[in-house]
């Protein structure tokens, strides 16, 4: 075997089994030069896979899938196992259309067993796996990697707490690196320090053991008295054990990057009955010194020099960097304003905050739930809470922000960062949802900007002068700083940002470029457009619109969210409900999960550019124009068409 090409070999786990421990370590080497690399052209998950190279490793070593099922937690970290189960050769088009997802998929291998994007899911879909495969007798192993960020969650204590009480055979591996996407939090991450600064508890076991089975005669009775004595021991040694108390079989703290360590644990634990917890510590970022550095930098990132650790591509402040400025001075004016994240604090734009003003800044951990109602007890007790998360993120919160935030209409004012299209984390990460789930709920109000500008004078609306529950939702990435003149937010206040006579198009959001190109090119072929900016998306401004579409007889939506229940039907709903009869379409994303692939590639694909925008709405024109031909005569037939689906 060329061991100067080891990676080269792989092309399954079995191919794994015919190396030895020193090809082994060669091999995670290799694996670690390829992912910086890689990513350093194509963008992605860096630090958390680097820090989980001999693990990945180990484990496909010790088991054998797709027999044996692997469920990871999250799944940025699943980059090794892609490489080892036949991907290698994919990652130049890591993340891109049509290319590897940077998450599992079922669809991309049979070694993928879950899909998984989200954080807190795989011990509860591993039971799910576990109890099955008892039902059908079958006989294999199932795992779930979970990272102790991931653990925060409360649906893995949910899990935790049902696995506990079976008796089916599973295998946790906690993946303890201190970190999640920010620096952990609370009293779990608490918890996994005491164990890991208890050591010599370990070697004394190991050493009693090896002591007392050396008695001729009395040896392995010897080692059951003293297991049973050492039984209550250990908790004055290692406080709460809460993982036994929870009924798991608790092994480790184990290196997460000594191999035989890791293949000699994961032997022993497959002879094991009921749920066993295995305590890995790795090193986020393991084997690049800038990701070590600053793992959280190298969570998420762009395509980077390897050299400096500095992304290619600078082009200026994004829309979470606008509003870490706009907080600060916001917290400057106001003492009440707090700030609430859900494990991150550097991804929302909240680093500077928690820094500034520590006693007014809360990471509550992977737990968006808790920090909603959190917020709202803030609230109820005279303080402005801000509670800034990812759309994709916030969908876990929704009974939340309905029973404990609107329902009592609280002043909690929802940050709402990644909102639309996010691109390369695909599916499980698009904020395509967060109006279609907002938007019926009462008392809500949203607010969403067409740039830095607008966004800046959103939140001073939002934090200062609104009362009641108000979410803005603003994209991933980078804006204008003016698109349009500034003008104050006030209350159901939308702006004609142009004039027109031919037909009225409704942008929301920062989908205003989208509507300004499409006007112009629209007047290219003669058709002359009313471009109106809803600026508050609920409620509307439905005294500007009503007389646009009086006017102008046509109404053509834009939005950067899913059509069914976003913002094109609520608009047309609105008309309909007071008897406003008007014809027109609906332009947002389809019914249907979103993949991953650059923002262009996704509007282009789904016809959400200007250029498709216009050729649909001149064919819908030519089409409506023949209907009211053959229905001139008609005069009854007043109802109109609202078209409310994507292109």
């Amino acid at each position: 075997m060329n061991e100067s090409s080891l990676l080269e070999l792989i092309q399954s786990p079995d191919d794994l089994k015919k190396l030895d421990i020193s090809q082994l370590n060669q091999l995670s080497n290799e694996i670690r030069n390829f992912l910086i690399t890689t990513v350093s052209e194509t963008g992605g998950h860096l630090a958390s896979n680097l820090g989980i190279v001999e693990l990945t490793i180990a484990l496909h070593y010790s088991f054998n899938t797709p027999i044996d099922r692997i469920i990871w937690d999250v799944g940025h970290q699943s980059y090794v196992h892609k490489m080892l189960t036949g991907r290698k050769d994919r990652f130049q088009k890591l993340r891109k259309w049509g290319g590897i997802s940077g998450f599992p998929k079922t669809c991309e291998s049979d070694h993928d067993c879950f899909n998984t994007g989200h954080s807190s899911t795989s011990i509860s879909a591993a039971l799910g796996f576990a109890r099955a495969r008892d039902l059908k007798k079958e006989q294999h192993s199932v795992i779930a990697v979970i990272g102790d960020g991931a653990m925060t969650g409360g649906m893995a204590f949910e899990a935790l707490n049902d696995a506990g009480r079976s008796s089916s055979n599973l295998i946790v591996v906690l993946n303890d690196n201190t970190m999640s996407i920010s620096k952990n939090v609370g009293g779990l991450s608490a918890y996994l320090r005491k164990i890991t600064s208890q050591p010599f508890y370990f070697k004394v076991m190991d050493d009693m053991h090896s002591i007392l089975n050396k008695i001729p005669g009395i040896g392995k009775d010897a080692v059951k008295v003293f297991d049973k004595a050492t039984g209550s021991i250990k908790y004055l040694i290692l406080p709460g054990m809460i993982f036994e108390e929870l009924g798991f079989k608790y092994l480790g703290p184990v290196d997460g990057h000594n191999l035989p360590e890791l293949m000699k644990i994961f032997s022993t634990v497959k002879s094991l009955k009921g749920p066993v917890l295995i305590h890995i510590c790795t090193q986020k970022g393991k084997g690049y010194s800038h990701a070590e550095e600053n793992p959280h930098l190298f969570h998420g990132i762009a395509p980077f020099e390897v050299e400096t650790g500095s992304v290619l591509k600078n082009k200026g402040p994004s829309y979470s960097d606008i509003f870490e400025k706009k907080m600060l001075s916001l917290a400057e004016k106001e003492e009440k304003i707090v700030a609430i994240t859900a494990a991150m604090a550097q991804g929302t734009g909240l680093d500077e905050f928690s820094k500034k003003f520590s006693s007014r800044f809360f990471d509550v951990g992977i737990a968006e739930q808790h920090a909603v109602t959190f917020a709202a007890g803030l609230a109820l007790n005279g303080m402005i809470p801000v509670v800034a998360i990812y759309s994709s993120f916030l969908q876990r919160a929704y009974d939340q922000i309905l029973h404990d935030v609107a329902a009592q209409d609280l002043h909690v004012v929802f940050a709402i960062d990644r909102a639309g299209i996010v691109g390369e984390d695909g599916e499980t990460h698009q904020g395509l949802f967060d109006f279609s789930f907002l938007s019926h709920i009462p008392n809500m109000t949203i607010l969403a900007p067409c740039d830095y500008a607008e966004f800046r004078l959103m939140l001073e609306y939002a934090v200062l002068t609104h009362k009641g529950p108000i979410a803005v939702r603003y994209p991933k990435g980078y804006g204008k700083e003016e698109l349009i003149p500034v003008e104050p937010i006030e209350n159901r206040q939308a702006t004609i940002v142009k004039t027109g006579k031919d037909l009225t198009i409704l942008s929301s959001g920062t989908m205003l470029e989208t509507a300004l190109k499409t006007g112009e090119k629209l007047k290219s072929t003669g058709v002359d457009a009313e471009i109106i900016h809803a600026r508050m998306v609920k409620p509307l401004d439905l005294a500007i619109l009503s007389n646009s579409v009086n006017k102008t007889q046509l109404l053509f939506t834009l939005e950067d969210n899913a059509c069914s229940g976003g913002f094109g039907q609520y608009v047309f709903s609105q008309f309909n409900d007071r008897q406003i009869f008007v014809k027109g379409h609906c332009f947002g994303f389809p019914d249907h999960f979103i993949p991953h692939g650059s923002r262009e590639e996704l509007f282009n694909q789904y016809g959400l550019n200007a250029d498709s925008i216009v050729s649909n709405i001149l064919e819908f024109m030519k089409k409506t124009s023949a209907e009211s031909i053959h229905d001139r005569d008609d005069s009854h037939n007043r109802t109109g068409h609202t078209g409310c689906q994507s292109t």
